[in-house]
């Protein structure tokens, strides 16, 4: 435990940390001040120097860790003509899942006030399924310019369809683990093998 009156470094970081730890082994009814405290090994006031209270903490704590898989997925365009297309985005949807996407999706769901801050958010500008949906489309249409992506394809609808799915496999839960990542590879091959131009 940190002793009174001295500095913790990466505070913010080290509180989210443990928050996901609670919720990836306590669920989301778990999580409060005293568990993500506790788990981080800091004073029980620390949240609050950081974040106005317990829904503030969580809508920054989703809003920084999409901010985090957005990063993941900013190099994707520039790996058009690189690989192979379907294998480019099987990859960017499990980078869109993130590390641990669910729990912090039922966290968010589990109170109104942070899931309320994220949209606005997200309304605003920030990081959320719109700029991921806006990589896998600028991807895809980079490799259409390319010939890999056949020329009559819908790159705008593929890029949401591909985003708005592992969206909702991350609201829902029903992504986790290693057969999260096998449905994603099944969901992507269904939604755009058919738009892949074959090799030449």
């Amino acid at each position: 435990m940190s002793p009174r009156g001295v500095a913790v470094p990466n505070v913010r970081e080290r509180l989210f940390e443990a928050a996901e730890r609670v919720l990836e082994r306590d669920g989301p009814a778990a999580l409060t001040n005293r568990a993500i405290t506790e788990e981080a090994g800091c004073a029980k006031g620390l949240l609050y120097n950081h974040f106005t209270d317990l829904d503030d903490f969580v809508a920054q704590l989703v809003l920084n860790r999409f901010q985090r898989v957005v990063d993941g997925l900013a190099p994707l365009p520039a790996r058009a003509g690189t690989g192979d297309v379907l294998d480019n985005l099987v990859q960017a949807a499990r980078t869109l899942l993130g590390s641990n996407g669910p729990a912090l999706a039922a966290a968010a769901m589990s109170r109104s006030r942070a899931t309320i801050h994220v949209r606005q958010e997200w309304a605003g500008g920030a990081a959320g399924p719109a700029s991921a949906e806006e990589l896998l489309t600028g991807y895809l249409e980079a490799e259409q310019k390319l010939g890999r992506v056949s020329g009559t394809a819908d790159c705008a609808m593929l890029g949401l369809a591909i985003a708005g799915t592992v969206h909702h496999l991350v609201m829902t839960g029903a992504a986790v683990g290693e057969e999260g990542g096998r449905l994603v590879a099944r969901l992507v091959t269904a939604v755009a093998a058919g738009a892949v131009a074959p090799p030449p």
